[in-house]
């Protein structure tokens, strides 16, 4: 399985979503929380082409976006395969 890293806020519903729903599919990321290490956020702004807001979700080298991307891969059967390309 490709690693996932998500950066994340424990202030975020969305961050919490993205999290539970990975949980739920047995998959184990990294955590990067960019409150606690904002000196880590222009990485996640550079990575992300310019996304500021969190959750931001990495799967490999492949930029999925936010929950609702995520969610919206979940939805049409795709993201069980983009885990195990």
């Amino acid at each position: 399985m490709k690693p996932v890293e998500i950066y994340t806020s424990p202030l975020c519903g969305y961050c919490h979503a993205a999290k539970r729903l990975l949980n739920s599919k047995g998959v184990s990321f990294s955590e990067v929380d960019v409150l606690s290490n904002p000196d880590r956020k222009p990485e996640m702004i550079k990575r992300a082409n310019g996304g500021r807001t969190v959750p931001q979700i990495f799967v490999g080298d492949v930029h999925v976006g936010g929950f609702d991307d995520l969610n919206a891969l979940e939805r049409a059967g795709k993201l069980d395969a983009l885990l195990k390309a």
